[in-house]
């Protein structure tokens, strides 16, 4: 197993009587929290935290890729679900979308995703990519714009996922004000089903009540990842 560059300063470790076949790990600001049963020994213990420590790595640098990673990803979505009918002339990352989560001009075939998509899951960039791409085909949001994103399975829930962090991040903080629509823009807004299911946050698969002081607070947390220990040997 290859060893991990993280600094191990900042990492912490809960031990918890309560989860017996889960590890789980997730991010808490700078540190980077590992939770383990409490009937690991120390060998176990150092192993499953570097084994954590390199899925989260690996996790992170998929959803963070460069601008040539991002353009091979919208050649690879356009293939798969568009017929490869969306050809962009080039595919970057942008730091002066607004309140856009992307544009396109069609003109000239250039997209560009705003650096706020940069760390979301994958299949969020993935959605986002898609309508871009799709933009590509139809300038507008008619009929036949979003049917041209039937095919992703992940449509609405990408939808919903935007949505719901542009409401966050618009609301002022122990504001209780009627709720937000969230504006796509014009030409705005990730893996599919079977790809990446590790780049969600997911808590897991957990024993009935193996959950309590090792778990985060909601909103604490920039991801988390979980694996089920199937050899208890």
């Amino acid at each position: 197993m290859s060893s991990t560059t993280q600094d191990l300063s900042q990492v912490e470790i809960r031990r918890s009587r309560k989860r017996v076949r889960t590890v789980s790990a997730w991010r808490e600001g700078d540190r980077t929290i590992v939770a383990v049963p409490a009937r690991f020994t120390r060998a176990q213990e150092n192993e499953w935290v570097e084994r954590m420590l390199a899925r989260l790595d690996t996790q992170e640098r998929r959803r963070k890729p460069s601008d040539v990673e991002l353009a091979a990803r919208a050649q690879d979505l356009s293939s798969r679900f568009l017929g490869g009918r969306a050809t962009p002339t080039s595919v970057r990352w942008s730091t002066n979308q607004g309140r856009r989560w992307g544009s396109c001009t069609p003109s000239d075939g250039t997209i560009r995703i705003s650096d706020r998509v940069r760390g979301m899951p994958r299949w969020v960039l993935d959605y986002v990519l898609l309508h871009e791409l799709a933009h590509l085909l139809h300038a507008g949001h008619g009929p036949e714009f979003w049917a041209e994103l039937d095919a992703y399975p992940r449509t609405a829930r990408a939808r919903g996922f935007l949505e719901g962090y542009a409401y966050g991040a618009d609301r002022p903080e122990g504001s209780e004000g009627a709720d937000d629509e969230s504006d796509e823009g014009a030409d705005d807004e990730s893996d599919e089903g079977a790809d990446d299911e590790t780049d969600e946050r997911s808590d897991g698969e957990t024993d009935e009540g193996d959950e309590g002081s090792d778990r985060r607070a909601d909103g604490a947390v920039d991801e988390e990842l979980s694996e089920t220990l199937f050899d208890d040997a």
